[in-house]
């Protein structure tokens, strides 16, 4: 059963008979909001490219991404499905997506922390339906989803984060709104929720 999360909840990622999950997905879904006016009949719909981002930490510090242009990180643990430039791949389907093998991941990155970024610049008022949700790879069941609601006049999105505790990995709903056209832009604003 997955969980529609809000911004700051937190869940923790154990299967329901408490055994840890040992491979999760976070899937990036959206499409182009529907222009309106005279223009919106001559340009046609819109395209959005978001990007998708994994950053690893390790005790507060940037250690590796995953991103467009780097789609594993250096270990292996993480992989990133590949660039989508336009979104709207379908009603709920992911557009992009990032693959944790957290049995993997080593063992001094404490953190992963999921942003999306419009690359081209346009803000999330010209985006619709997005969202990010997190699935057990092993068995293709979503454990939980964060709806991107508001819109604005921000470029960038800080998701969520999946953080390593004496319990095991936790999922952390963050949604923070932030500028920025790469992750390296936002690194500045991850900082807070680390």
């Amino acid at each position: 059963m997955s969980v529609n999360m809000t911004k700051g909840q937190q869940v923790s990622l154990s299967k329901a008979d408490g055994s840890a999950l040992s491979s999760v997905r976070m899937g990036l879904g959206w499409q182009a909001a529907p222009r309106k006016g005279f223009l919106a009949k001559l340009t046609g719909g819109g395209e959005i490219d978001l990007d998708a981002s994994a950053v690893l930490f390790a005790a507060g510090q940037p250690v590796d991404v995953v991103f467009f242009q780097h789609l594993t990180s250096d270990d292996g643990s993480v992989r990133h499905t590949g660039d989508n430039l336009t979104g709207g791949a379908g009603a709920g389907g992911d557009d992009e997506s990032v693959l944790v093998d957290l049995a993997r991941v080593p063992a001094q990155v404490d953190q992963i922390v999921f942003t999306v970024n419009s690359f081209t610049g346009q803000t999330f008022a010209e985006v619709q339906n997005a969202f990010c949700r997190l699935v057990d790879e092993t068995t293709g069941t979503e454990l939980a989803r964060y709806t991107l609601t508001g819109g604005g006049k921000h470029t960038a999105q800080i998701m969520a984060k999946v953080q390593r505790t004496s319990a095991g990995w936790q999922m952390k709903a963050i949604g923070e709104p932030a500028t920025g056209r790469t992750f390296q832009d936002l690194l500045p604003a991850i900082a807070p929720h680390l």
